[in-house]
């Protein structure tokens, strides 16, 4: 990813916005310094797209009575263990 200087990204916009729609986004600097990326909004509705948590996978999988193994009273490990 390039970096472009904010006065020449405000003087480029339009080429700027191009460039990013066509793949190649910006690093906006400003006094040397990384501020802002421009990229296309099809590259970030892809990085927002939220990821369930493994929490949520598992409260929404479609199981039923007796996939899963019953759990046992004691622990899976033995006093070894620890």
């Amino acid at each position: 990813m390039r970096e472009i200087q904010l006065k020449d990204a405000k003087a480029k916009l339009s080429a700027v916005i191009d460039d990013a729609k066509n793949g190649d986004g910006a690093i906006i600097t400003r006094h040397g310094r990384g501020e802002a990326v421009i990229i296309s909004l099809k590259e970030y509705e892809r990085l927002t797209k939220a990821i369930p948590s493994f929490g949520w996978l598992l409260t929404h999988a479609p199981l039923e009575d007796g996939d899963l193994p019953e759990r046992g009273a004691s622990p899976s490990f033995g006093k070894d263990f620890i």
